[in-house]
């Protein structure tokens, strides 16, 4: 699977970093910073949960 981010979308809410810190990160201005776009299998449960809990729907999943 793989990550994508909309930095444009994203305003620090923090949400996916609190749920997914193995796959996000968050820069100095608490926005989303993405640690793995190729998504391996035992991080997908993070990268799913940080996806679908972004309220401005910055973070998209391709599941390939």
């Amino acid at each position: 699977m793989k990550l994508r981010l909309d930095a444009a979308k994203c305003v620090g809410h923090g949400r996916c970093y609190v749920l997914g810190p193995d796959v996000y990160g968050e820069d100095d201005a608490g926005h989303c910073v993405v640690r793995v776009t190729d998504v391996p299998p035992d991080l997908a449960d993070q990268a799913r949960a940080g996806e679908e809990n972004c309220p401005e729907g910055a973070l998209e999943i391709d599941p390939d």
